[in-house]
């Protein structure tokens, strides 16, 4: 870019209302797409895979997993925060694992000392022969 154009340039689309633009701003730095379209409509195909990933500080997170796994979503979870709170870290743990494994027939898988992978019954991981 020269010294002359000055910057970016933004191109109007009539086809985007203003408003559904949820306030971005020339010049803004980050855009939190969570935080402006908590709600977007996400088309998925046959065999398509919504795969999400949460931060769970204590067991009221729990119900969200729950209903991204029952839906089919592959589900990273970061458990660093209760790793301190040893028996609120495992009742999530138990949690999670009854409904994933018992109730679903998935599978949870430990991802380091942190983390968890949980995956639906539609997927399979890897053995270690």
């Amino acid at each position: 870019m020269n010294a002359s154009e000055g910057g970016p340039k933004w191109v109007d689309m009539p086809s985007i209302s203003k408003m559904s633009l949820g306030g971005i701003e020339a010049g803004e730095d980050y855009h939190d797409l969570g935080m402006k379209y908590p709600d977007a409509p996400v088309p998925r195909g046959i065999g398509d895979v919504i795969v999400h990933r949460a931060i769970l500080d204590d067991i009221t997170g729990v119900s969200t997993l729950i209903d991204w796994i029952s839906e089919g979503a592959l589900v990273v979870v970061e458990m660093t925060d209760l790793l301190e709170r040893d028996m609120e870290l495992h009742l999530a743990v138990n949690k999670i694992q009854d409904f994933v494994e018992r109730d679903l027939s998935g599978q949870v898988v430990r991802l380091g000392q942190s983390r968890l992978l949980l995956l639906p019954p539609v997927f399979e991981s890897a053995g270690i022969d």
